[in-house]
């Protein structure tokens, strides 16, 4: 296996890429592995080079709790089946390259009902993103230091993530961009 001077990084279903920013502003060779991109996770040859760290946050529609009442709705036509695909793309992709450190995240929901339970729960704002959105980590990384706000409530239900309704692209990915400060705590607890 070829070993790069540059520690790379895979942000697997990365989306805007907000998880692997720090890394990428540090200069490490970030690669986002996107649908959305161009890249599916489950056509994604193993590369060549060591992979230093993973970061993998497949798609949560089909697995969320807040959703939950879709659920068998979306066992019978497929959609689960689906997401799961890509969750278990992301996990051969891990086994498969071996890296120094990897982490999976998903919000609290079924997810752990085939992977098990995670390391570890989050709300962003146990690292200084006003808000909540409880969600899991699965993998093998150092937990980053917490560094604990209160949490803004700006509506009847909590966080501005409850005001977000709706099924348009834009209010998914608004919702499933990685709290900025998580990302950087999470970066300094595995460089």
């Amino acid at each position: 296996m070829k070993v790069c001077p540059v520690p790379i990084i895979l942000d697997l279903c990365g989306g805007t890429g907000s998880w692997s920013a720090p890394y990428k502003s540090a200069g490490y060779d970030v690669r986002v592995i996107d649908i959305k991109g161009g890249s599916d996770v489950r056509l994604f040859e193993k590369p060549k080079e060591q992979i230093h760290g993973i970061l993998a946050a497949p798609d949560c529609t089909h697995f969320s709790g807040s959703g939950a009442q879709y659920w068998p709705e979306k066992d019978r036509d497929g959609r689960t089946l689906e997401a799961l695909s890509i969750a278990d793309a992301c996990i051969r992709i891990i086994f498969a390259c071996d890296p120094e450190w990897w982490c999976l995240e998903n919000p609290v929901g079924r997810l752990r009902r085939w992977i098990g339970p995670p390391v570890m729960y989050f709300n962003p704002c146990d690292y200084g993103d006003p808000y909540t959105k409880k969600t899991c980590l699965w993998g093998r990384f150092n937990i980053p230091k917490e560094n604990k706000v209160e949490p803004e409530k700006v509506c009847s239900q909590g966080s501005w993530l409850m005001k977000l309704g709706g099924k348009s692209e834009k209010t998914k990915t608004l919702r499933s961009v990685t709290p900025p400060h998580f990302a950087k705590a999470f970066f300094e607890a595995n460089p």
